[in-house]
Parts: structure tokens; C-alpha cells; sequence
């Protein structure tokens, strides 16, 4: 991980050090290991361990894991809450809070068994907390301020310390200020693997987490109060065309991991393979119960993770299958004019506004292969672009890119798949085709750019001009 810096050691001399929960029999820590930091927003190699027990480290995409230290039997790890600047694709930034100078934070990686020693300090401006999401642990220790520890001040660092019981997926995230710390982008993925370093093995493992924001266009800051109708539906606080591809050698086992901190539920949708349910956040799937899906869905506050063998190359759309999930800074009050003739109306508008151009009425496809003015610090509701056209897709998407031949910890985008000859859909230039049959009911007669805008304060007036009757309600009565 060559762009990861490192903030040196911390003395307790210049912090104060408290614990989350009892820390019985031991006096003040020799000092606070470092807390390595990350400004950049691409896919860090895995972490391969060098001490300890062996597994296969997890990818986290447009992410990385935090390293550690042993310090005798104990795993150290250094969290740090603090303000940071995230870009969601290029041309677009946030002003977020996060850990590690990123949204979400690294991923915590250790092996079931593991005594671990997680030290948090906060440099919010005002108070947090951490609770480790799933993980079984002394009560003391969950994380949520003011029930089982102190809120940790700004400026001081407080430590949580546990054993894994259990291998899984989980994640950490406030439980301070929770509407506003998580809308603000604070949370983070901790991977805990088997002890047995042959259960369940894959040859590449990827993780993320499912995270949304509402940031208007020209702005940078979430609006925290939002419930309902966010604009930057994201995975790891990206959203397509920023959102790395996931990099797989043919044949390789791969698992993918996901957890949601959202406010909905997101059908994830894999194309090309039928894969197996894996891991729930209640832990592993026995292999015999486990169950063939091509989606999976994963409500708010779930983790999910599924296995596949990466047999079929190509380029392999992977996304969550809610429509409105896949675009970037959709408004949420747009007409719709689909059908509607608007060439009158723009010469009109034309005359004072030159240069206008008249959209929607055949549908919202054209805005994936224009380039139109943008205010500030926003993105295209509809972008990115591959190897045959605009991709007309944004947010919660990306790519599973299946290639032969590739190194066991090679992770670079191997570029666009070729395809082999003859295995591209292409346009039928042959003969003219028999009229398709259809089913029983009239055609309507209008043609796709005929349809007109009704107003409902209007009656609706029949073939003589005069107003049709108003139809029965049959629900007057209710």
C-alpha cells in the first residue's frame, strides 16, 4: 500500500487514554500505536498477514485495511474519527466525516480467537462512540454512549478491547449521534476469519458497504435530517463511473461480501453467474442449506455474502436492482414527458433562451451520451462510458471482470474484455421480418411522439367537442 502515510506514535503524554469498558489489573499503555491514513480513493492491495495465523485478506473496494500491531498477545489497531474530504466520482466531492481519512473507514481484518485492542480517537467536534456491529463481547465494550461506556470527548481516545468468539462478516459504526454521524458517512467493514484457515477458503474475497447521501447540486455537506429521497446511492461512498471494477482470474473461487447501513433495502443483482449464499450476519450458511441466487437482497443494518466460481470471462454487470439506485443526483421532481411533443414549444422557449434543447420525450437514454453544463461539484444523473457506448447507468454499479491469465494478487484493471468473434449482439441487416403477432387488443393508433399533456382541472371532451360524462366512482361509498 505505497500511498498509505502514517501519523507516527502517540504518547500518552499529549492524550488522554481511558478505557470503554473495565480494563482491570493494568496501568497506563507504553504508547498509542500509529494510525496509518489514506487520502486516496482506489482499491489498495489486500493485506497479506505476516504474523499470526494464516488467511485470505479481503479487498475492500475503493478501500483498504487498517494495519496493526502485536503488542504481546493483543492485536492493536488505531481508529481515528475525524473530518474528511471523499470524492464519489471524478468531478464530485464531500465534505464527510469518516476514520483514517476515509468514508467509509478501513476495513478491520483479524482471525476468530484473536485478542484485539482498538484504540479510537476522536477528532470530531463533538462526542462518539464505536460499536462493533454483530461481534459477540463483554457488554461494556458494545459502544453505545451513555448505556454502556462514556461518550468519548473530542480530543481523547478511549479503548476497546475483546476476543473474536466468532468468524464473519460485521462492520463498526457510532452509536453517538448516530442520525448524524452515519448520514455524515462514518462507518466501516471488520472481517473476521475462521480460525481454520481452509474453511470455506476462496481465492479472492471482496468487501463493501451499502451507503447513501443526500448532497445537493453545488453543495458538499449531507443533509443529515433526510429520511426518503437521497441522490448518491453508493458503495463505499462511491457511485459509478467512480466504483472500481471487481478483478477476477477465470476459475478463481470468489466470495463477495456486503453489508447496509442505509436507509432501504437493496436487491444485489450479479449478471452471467448463479451464485451461493454464503454467510448472513447471523454467520456462516451450512453448505448443504445453502441456496442458488442471481440476487440477494439485504435490508438495513444486514450483512450478506455469496460465492461463485468465476468460470464465464467477459465483463459482468454487478448492481443493485432498485432502478433509482443506479443514478447519481436524480431530482426527485421531474416531470415526465415521455410521448409528449415539445417541438413548438421549444422554438418558442428558443427565442429567449438560444440554444435550448427539448428532452424527455422519448425517454432519459439521450442524457447518458451528452456532455451538458453542470453546477459545481455534482455528477450526470446518468454517466460512464465503456467500450461500446455510454453505459446510462450511475450510483450503486459496477463491473465483476472475469480475465484468464491473471497473477494471484493482481488487482489492476485488465481494461474492456474482447470478445471472442461472433459473440456480440449486432444488428439483423437481412431480409425483411414478418409483422410480429399481437395480442387481441386494438392498436391505439398514436404514435409514440403524439401523446398530449391532460390537464386534470379540464374535462375531457369527446369526439363533438363537448365534455364526456363524469365516470362512476365505485368507491363513493367509502
Amino acid at each position: 500500500m505505497t500511498t498509505l502515510s502514517r501519523r507516527g506514535f502517540i504518547g500518552t503524554s499529549g492524550l488522554v487514554v481511558a478505557a470503554a469498558g473495565a480494563v482491570s489489573g493494568r496501568t497506563a499503555f507504553a504508547a498509542v500505536p500509529e494510525a496509518p491514513t489514506m487520502t486516496e480513493a482506489t482499491t489498495q492491495a489486500p493485506l497479506v498477514p505476516t504474523t499470526g495465523r494464516d488467511y485470505q485478506p479481503v479487498a475492500t473496494l475503493n478501500g483498504w485495511t487498517l494495519p496493526w500491531r502485536m503488542n504481546g498477545d493483543w492485536k492493536e489497531f488505531h481508529l481515528v474519527a475525524e473530518p474528511v474530504v471523499r470524492e464519489f466520482a471524478p468531478g464530485m466531492k464531500g465534505y464527510l466525516w469518516g476514520y483514517n481519512g476515509q468514508s467509509p473507514g478501513p476495513t478491520i481484518e483479524a482471525v476468530e480467537g484473536d485478542k484485539v485492542r482498538i484504540f479510537v480517537t476522536n477528532k470530531l467536534p463533538e462526542s462518539t462512540a464505536v460499536h462493533w456491529h454483530g461481534q459477540r463481547l463483554p457488554n461494556g465494550m458494545d459502544g453505545v454512549g451513555g448505556l454502556n461506556q462514556p461518550h468519548i470527548p473530542p480530543g481523547k481516545t478511549f479503548v476497546y478491547e475483546f476476543q473474536l468468539r466468532r468468524s464473519g462478516t460485521y462492520m463498526y459504526h457510532p452509536h453517538s449521534d448516530e442520525m448524524v454521524q452515519m448520514a455524515m458517512g462514518m462507518m466501516g467493514f471488520f472481517v473476521v476469519h475462521p480460525k481454520d484457515p481452509a474453511f470455506r477458503r476462496v481465492e479472492r474475497d471482496f468487501v463493501f458497504l451499502l451507503n447513501a447521501f443526500d448532497i445537493e447540486p453545488g453543495s458538499y455537506v449531507p443533509r443529515v435530517a433526510e429520511m426518503t429521497e437521497f441522490n448518491m446511492w453508493c458503495w463505499n461512498s462511491r457511485v459509478f463511473p467512480g466504483i472500481d471494477p471487481l478483478v477476477v482470474a477465470k476459475n478463481d473461487k470468489v466470495r463477495i461480501r456486503f453489508g447496509n447501513l442505509t436507509m432501504t433495502n437493496h436487491p444485489i443483482h450479479m449478471h452471467g453467474y448463479e451464485f451461493k449464499v454464503s454467510c448472513t450476519d447471523g454467520g456462516w450458511v451450512d453448505p448443504a442449506a445453502a441456496w442458488d441466487e442471481v440476487s440477494i437482497d439485504c435490508a438495513v443494518g444486514q450483512m450478506r455474502a455469496f460465492d461463485f466460481v468465476a468460470d464465464e470471462p467477459g465483463d459482468w454487470a454487478i448492481h443493485c436492482h432498485k432502478s433509482h439506485h443506479t443514478m447519481n443526483a436524480m431530482g426527485h421532481s421531474v416531470k415526465n414527458y415521455i410521448g409528449v411533443s415539445k417541438k413548438d414549444l421549444a422554438k418558442r422557449i428558443a427565442k429567449i433562451a438560444p440554444g435550448y434543447m427539448p428532452m424527455g420525450s422519448n425517454g432519459m437514454g439521450e442524457m447518458g451520451s451528452m456532455e451538458m453544463p453542470l453546477p459545481d461539484n455534482t455528477l450526470p444523473m446518468m454517466t460512464g462510458f465503456a467500450q461500446f457506448g455510454p453505459v446510462e447507468m450511475g450510483g450503486m454499479f459496477s463491473v465483476v471482470k472475469v480475465r484468464e491469465g491473471l497473477a494471484r494478487n493482481d488487482y489492476k484493471d485488465p481494461g474492456w474484455f474482447k470478445h471472442p468473434e461472433g459473440t456480440v449482439a449486432f444488428e439483423y441487416k437481412g431480409q425483411k421480418l414478418a409483422e410480429a403477432p399481437r395480442g387481441s387488443s386494438p392498436d391505439s393508433g398514436i404514435e409514440p411522439s403524439e401523446w398530449r399533456v391532460k390537464d386534470p382541472r379540464k374535462p375531457s371532451l369527446g369526439p363533438d367537442g363537448k365534455p364526456r360524462p363524469a365516470a362512476k366512482n365505485s368507491h363513493s361509498n367509502h
